[in-house]
């Protein structure tokens, strides 16, 4: 039975020094990552914010017509 890796062509160079800008682009995509991550808990702790906000005045807007149909 074949091991799946060995199928992949992997070639490391000889001089490493070719290997920092890979290291460099992966940091980048890893802080990106990071600052995204960020950016969509921000939005939906804003979202959670306004939407209970919103249930809130539903249900003040529930309560009122509830006692004024009881009040007729």
């Amino acid at each position: 039975m074949h091991n799946i890796f060995m199928l992949i062509p992997v070639a490391f160079p000889e001089d490493k020094t070719e290997l920092i800008p890979a290291f460099i682009e992966l940091l980048l995509v890893i802080a990106l990552c990071g600052v995204a991550l960020v950016v969509i808990k921000r939005i939906s702790k804003k979202q959670e914010l306004k939407t209970k906000a919103l249930e809130e005045h539903i249900l003040r807007e529930r309560q009122k017509s509830a006692q004024s149909n009881t009040e007729q």
